[in-house]
């Protein structure tokens, strides 16, 4: 088995000196690239018998979640343990921060522990960037708040050139709750810093108004989206982070009324290919037939998750493959 994962090389030859990932925007396009060509190694250790690689042996991860996950959760923590990590599941609920204890005691209290690498959700923007004051471990930003999601961004991105090796000039149309989503952030810079085109589309209510500032262009009519994207990666409505929950807009049925995506829309353009970060709140963002049909990659970004979760804990290990 080792000489077999040996036969594997690195593609590209990167200077590859990034010490967390707390967002995309630290990132070149230089290092995005790297990062979704390691994880075509990871993925293929997936498909194997034996779906595992000591790469992390004898490294302790904390995954320090103050936010309810369970796909990013999950694709984490099987990640780690696909490569021989030791684990440690933090849960704020089940934790000393229900007796007041701060972050910044608790995730000092974790690090007397000897861990080497924290993996944090958290509500609020910038806790990532927080954590790297506080630790030497190498912080990995699983979600903080609307800011920033950057390893969704990664897989999506990834999932994309399983459709489009090239992405250069694709288009890429991103439909929904702009406002409140950390996944369009990430995806934003990430996708055109390596030369894709971005539209995000959406009722005005859940639009930023900086979002022209990273790059995107925004369309309210989800008909034109449709017909010049190549692929259309739906938003869930995040209710939980509206203050006016459906006041900002009539209603969910108006909502896939006009911006959800039927089998009637996959009928009149038969090319776009559909993606969706998770949970599908079917019968909104998109009828349940279209989650379901062969041009969603739904299922296959769940899988490259896990890889490009793979590729990231190993670039931030300082760790070589064995």
């Amino acid at each position: 088995m080792p000489e077999e994962i040996e036969e594997i090389q690195e593609p590209t030859a990167h200077d590859f000196n990034q010490k967390h990932l707390l967002g995309l925007a630290h990132y070149s396009k230089e290092d995005i690239l790297y990062v979704l060509d390691q994880a075509r190694y990871f993925r293929e250790i997936l498909e194997r018998p034996v779906p595992k690689v000591p790469t992390l042996r004898d490294k302790t991860i904390v995954n320090l979640f103050y936010e309810s996950s369970t796909r990013t959760r999950l694709s984490f923590e099987l990640a780690q343990k696909r490569m021989g990590a030791d684990v440690v599941n933090f849960s704020a609920k089940a934790s000393s921060v229900s007796k007041g204890e701060s972050l910044k005691d608790t995730i000092r209290n974790i690090s007397s522990m000897k861990i080497d690498m924290v993996v944090v959700r958290h509500e609020s923007p910038g806790v990532p960037h927080f954590l790297t004051r506080c630790v030497d471990a190498a912080i990995i930003n699983a979600g903080d708040g609307a800011h920033e999601h950057p390893t969704q961004a990664l897989l999506d991105m990834y999932s994309m050139r399983d459709i489009h090796p090239d992405l250069q000039d694709k288009n890429i149309a991103i439909i929904g709750d702009i406002a409140h989503s950390r996944v369009v952030r990430s995806n934003i810079i990430g996708l055109t810093k390596i030369g894709a085109n971005v539209t995000v589309c959406g009722p005005k209510t859940l639009m930023p108004v900086y979002v022209e500032e990273l790059g995107a262009t925004v369309s309210y009519n989800l008909e034109e989206t449709l017909a010049w994207c190549d692929v259309a990666m739906a938003l869930r409505i995040q209710l939980e982070r509206q203050e006016n929950g459906t006041e900002l807009f009539p209603s969910i049925r108006e909502y896939h009324q006009k911006f959800g995506i039927t089998m009637k829309h996959l009928e009149k353009y038969p090319d776009f290919t559909i993606m969706h970060p998770g949970p599908v709140n079917r019968g909104v963002e998109m009828e349940s037939e279209v989650a379901d049909s062969k041009r969603s990659i739904i299922l296959s970004q769940v899988t490259n998750g896990v890889a490009v979760r793979m590729a990231i804990l190993y670039l931030l290990s300082g760790r070589s493959r064995v």
